[in-house]
């Protein structure tokens, strides 16, 4: 009698245990599609806006990272020149910090933008972003 007991607990724990593990192990045939930003980088470019950065900015390369491959839609000025000092473009634009996005209308947003105030700084919708 013990015995059977002690083999139904180990029925019962091998069949959990096949169940969870194959439940764990499934993989998902489809790849899921990366995110375009496409669409919404050149509504920024079609729109005049403009990103002032420098190379040794981290805060500059994650909003490039942000954008991903679509980086290359955006306007971009690279104000760190080959002598340490600041490139004439952004000397121009009275650039203080980097990142700093510039509007047509002549706004600035300093510092690391989210989408949302890119979206309503430029009039370019967060719905031209395809999941």
């Amino acid at each position: 009698m013990v015995l059977r007991i002690i083999m139904k607990k180990m029925f019962l724990t091998f069949v959990v245990f096949s169940f969870l593990l194959t439940a764990c192990s499934s993989s998902n045939t489809e790849t899921p599609s990366a995110v375009s930003y496409d669409d919404f980088a050149k509504c920024l470019g079609e729109k005049g806006a403009e990103m002032y950065g420098a190379s040794w900015c981290p805060h500059c390369n994650n909003q490039k990272e942000m954008f991903g491959a679509s980086f290359k839609y955006i306007k971009y000025f690279e104000c760190a020149a080959d002598d340490g000092g600041q490139a004439q473009v952004c000397k121009n634009e009275e650039i203080k910090g980097y990142p700093t996005w510039k509007f047509s209308n002549g706004e600035k947003i300093e510092g690391e933008a989210k989408l949302s105030d890119l979206s309503s700084k430029s009039g370019c919708s967060l719905d031209l972003i395809k999941a």
